[in-house]
């Protein structure tokens, strides 16, 4: 599925935007846990802005992986570099993925919790939590490695279009 020679503006802009929203999801998570707590306790009082930010963004960040899966499906991602070491071929191909189980599962599992009560909603919601910010910072390092040190251009691709 490596048939594009590069992103295009919608696949970079979908890019971006699901960063800050999972990065804003994330942020706002001690919201979420302060409500249902206060759910638990019978003390909750509505949704606030931090709320909102975590239920909307999540729900947002779920549609949006699946456009960014369709568009994958349709165009292709570009190839790795042909130098690239295969372990990094391999810890890149599945920190990809992981992020994509991210953009799927969480927001899936939040609001089956959420709206559902469903308990292995929950569990996995929670199970998941740690791996979040792990999994955006060895992507974020591993793009920067790629640009920095290999000097393999991949992080140009992520923010200009092909031509």
């Amino acid at each position: 599925m490596s048939w594009a020679r590069g992103y295009t503006a919608a696949q970079i802009a979908l890019h971006w935007v699901s960063a800050v929203l999972v990065i804003a999801a994330f942020v706002t998570h001690d919201a979420m846990q302060a409500a249902a707590k206060a759910v638990r306790d019978g003390s909750w009082s509505g949704y606030d802005a931090a709320m909102l930010v975590h239920v909307i963004g999540g729900s947002v960040v779920f549609v949006l992986a699946l456009w960014r899966l369709g568009m994958l499906g349709r165009r292709g991602a570009p190839p790795l570099p042909d130098d690239e070491p295969p372990l990094l071929r391999a810890a890149a191909k599945l920190v990809k993925v992981l992020l994509y189980v991210i953009m799927i599962v969480m927001p899936v599992s939040g609001i089956l919790n959420w709206f559902g009560a469903v308990a292995l909603a929950r569990q996995a919601h929670l199970l998941m939590e740690p791996v979040v910010p792990l999994t955006i910072l060895i992507h974020l390092l591993g793009a920067l490695y790629q640009q920095f040190w290999l000097k393999s251009g991949v992080l140009g691709r992520m923010l200009r279009p092909e031509a």
